[in-house]
């Protein structure tokens, strides 16, 4: 696992920002709860109030979940609080999301990226070189 919280500009975003933290686990279900917990914590330490930090952890226990689905190697949350809004970009190795799994029932499959675009003002998902990267922009008030 690595870890990193700075204060410094953010190349990714191009401006500088109040917080940034980055989160890198082997992409396995069984991470996917360190990430959550992760998430939480940080964003507690940076104020950000309850309603809007339960938000943001179900988006990146959703993401998170994904990414440990598909994913073959490892899998990174990258956690950026600048001006208000709160980005959420989690990466893996994998590649294109295959859309049926055979051992999850129909009722049980999909409802993840859905949730995600309810509680985000934002989303994107992008194929790279290396694998998927999915945004989601969260607003928040701290």
């Amino acid at each position: 696992m690595f870890v990193t919280d700075s204060l410094r500009p953010s190349s990714l975003l191009g401006q500088s920002c109040r917080h940034q933290a980055l989160l890198t686990l082997p992409a396995q279900e069984a991470h996917v709860s360190a990430a959550r917990h992760f998430a939480a914590d940080l964003l507690e330490t940076w104020n950000v109030p309850a309603s809007e930090r339960d938000s943001a952890v179900l988006i990146v226990d959703e993401l998170a979940t994904n990414a440990a689905q598909y994913g073959r190697e490892r899998m990174t949350l990258l956690l950026v609080l600048d001006h208000g809004t709160l980005h959420i970009v989690v990466t893996d190795s994998g590649m294109a999301v295959e859309r049926r799994r055979p051992d999850i029932a129909p009722d049980e499959h999909g409802r993840g990226t859905s949730i995600v675009q309810y509680l985000a003002q934002s989303t994107e998902v992008h194929q790279t070189r290396s694998g998927r990267e999915v945004r989601a922009c969260l607003r928040c008030s701290a």
